[in-house]
């Protein structure tokens, strides 16, 4: 485990995965928005990737250059977000897909 935070940086992709699986508002049931998740769960993964991503399971194997991270969210019952090490040590969060429906 390395004691260095690393830079976390979402990329466009990542974003446009995030604009695709939310509204710009939040629902009228209470449905959230892509505000709202990137303030309550957005945060916490950029944490997970930034303190944790070598412990993070490699999305290929013999590739540890990419990572998953699957969780459940504040917001969302179940998510998966994947992160690429850039050349510069940064972390870029490239990929998010959510789950909305509550059930098992």
């Amino acid at each position: 485990m390395s004691d260095a935070r690393r830079t976390v940086r979402a990329t466009t992709s990542f974003f446009e995965d995030l604009d695709r699986q939310f509204p710009a508002e939040r629902g009228p049931n209470g449905e959230p928005s892509a505000h709202d998740f990137q303030v309550f769960d957005l945060i916490r993964i950029v944490d997970q990737f930034a303190e944790g991503f070598d412990e993070l399971p490699e999305l290929f194997t013999g590739r540890p250059d990419y990572r998953i991270l699957i969780s459940a969210g504040m917001l969302v019952p179940r998510l998966s977000v994947i992160g690429q090490l850039a050349r510069d040590g940064a972390i870029e969060l490239v990929q998010l897909d959510v789950d909305l429906d509550p059930g098992f």
